[in-house]
């Protein structure tokens, strides 16, 4: 088993704890999340692609508020103490979000239900990217290259685990139950982060590391904001989210479109939904287990991270020839799991050269706002572009001039983190 376990992982014996912490952690919030994507993706198809634009919009508003309150709450707590505080404040929402369930009238439930689309538009990449935030801070630019990817494969389980549940239980328990499975898993999640260690060095240097760990992160309420556009590094990678958010979101209106009119009882619709989250997420553990470690070692973080762009580039242009929704289906799957195997991993280990309020505040910003800002762009443009009398077809093939563009940023941060890397190991 230990050569097996080698094999996947190049860990050190005083890493091991952490990095089984940081799997578990991950399966949790993964887990819990992909509980109750299906759900949202459901109401998102039962409202119809002309309602999208302004859930989006709702969203955006949404996430500026969020990251307002979330700055204020780094700045005053320590990593140890505001995580907890930020899960626990989405479980409360999701038991209230249940209880409403039950109680509410069918009309009512409508409005809910657009409700509940934004509220996990906004909870789902702050439950994420305040898990990815510790890793990164957590561990140094090196351990991110070993470790990432298979702290990354308890969040593909987790995942995987998520969707078959709600795939499994949403006709037999429904989809008010599932969101207290949902806050189950994330209350666990919080538990885990007092269990990591604040660092892996010794003596004098780990006496400095645990003061500052205990210490609050502090900065301005918009330092994450100020930050961004002042350096042209983390304005690069601010970029980077939104064009592959904007690409994401015309590809989520085609599936939409198509799974609405394809499919007419909203139950195997969810079960549709579920499912293939859970190909993606089987697909990703197979790149996670056999490739992306060994990518991120062998090949550095620049190859390993525009396969994804290359992937949609490809995908976007089959769409344009063969519009249909089984084929949609295999590029969302390949597509997705390639951003979990191996974009993901690769853009986590460019904010480990970052210093500790950026890794924080900025990457909030980056990971929420600019993820909400890219929506944006796709949910009005993809209308727009509808109305000018593009199709399926023509809007796939829009999308190759773009991705051009995302590909040439995507080499540039890959050689940028490299060089910021060098410089923090020479000071």
């Amino acid at each position: 088993m230990k050569k097996v376990f080698a094999k996947i992982v190049d860990v050190k014996p005083g890493e091991i704890r952490a990095l089984w912490l940081g799997f578990a952690f991950n399966f949790m919030v993964l887990g819990g999340y992909y509980v109750i994507r299906p759900i949202r993706d459901e109401i998102g198809a039962f409202s119809g692609v002309e309602k999208l634009p302004w859930m989006f919009t709702a969203t955006l508003v949404a996430m500026l508020i969020a990251n307002a309150l979330f700055s204020a709450l780094v700045a005053g707590m320590s990593r140890r103490k505001f995580i907890p505080v930020a899960y626990r404040f989405f479980i409360t929402n999701l038991v209230i979000f249940s209880v409403l369930m039950r109680v509410l009238t069918p009309a009512q439930e409508a409005w809910l239900g657009r409700t509940f689309f934004v509220w996990l538009s906004v909870a789902n990449l702050f439950v994420v990217t305040v898990f990815w935030a510790f890793m990164t801070d957590l561990f140094s630019n090196e351990q991110g290259k070993r470790l990432f990817g298979f702290i990354s494969i308890g969040g593909s389980l987790g995942a995987i685990i998520g969707g078959s549940i709600t795939a499994w239980l949403v006709k037999p328990m429904g989809a008010a139950n599932l969101l207290l499975v949902s806050a189950a898993m994330f209350e666990v999640a919080a538990q885990s982060v007092r269990f990591f260690p604040a660092d892996f060095t010794r003596g004098q240097q780990a006496s400095q590391r645990r003061r500052a760990e205990e210490a609050a992160i502090g900065g301005s309420l918009w330092s994450g904001i100020t930050h961004i556009f002042r350096s042209p590094y983390l304005f690069g990678l601010f970029a980077f989210i939104i064009f592959y958010t904007t690409t994401s979101t015309w590809a989520y209106f085609q599936q939409s479109d198509l799974a609405g009119h394809g499919f007419v009882d909203r139950a195997a619709r969810t079960t549709f939904f579920a499912n293939l989250d859970r190909t993606v997420n089987t697909l990703t553990l197979l790149g996670q287990l056999f490739l992306t470690g060994k990518l991120l070692k062998w090949l550095g973080v620049t190859p390993t991270l525009i396969i994804m762009p290359a992937v949609s580039l490809i995908g976007f242009v089959v769409i344009g020839i063969t519009p249909l929704l089984a084929v949609l289906a295999v590029f969302q799957v390949l597509r997705r799991a390639t951003t979990f195997a191996f974009m993901r991993p690769a853009r986590e280990v460019l904010f480990t050269v970052l210093r500790r309020e950026d890794k924080y505040k900025a990457k909030s910003v980056i990971d929420t706002f600019a993820y909400r800002v890219g929506d944006q762009l796709g949910a009005w443009s993809y209308p727009a572009l509808s109305a000018l009398g593009l199709g399926l077809r023509g809007i796939s093939f829009t999308t190759v001039p773009i991705i051009a563009v995302w590909l040439a940023i995507s080499l540039w941060l890959g050689r940028k983190q490299i060089a910021l890397a060098g410089a923090r190991r020479e000071s």
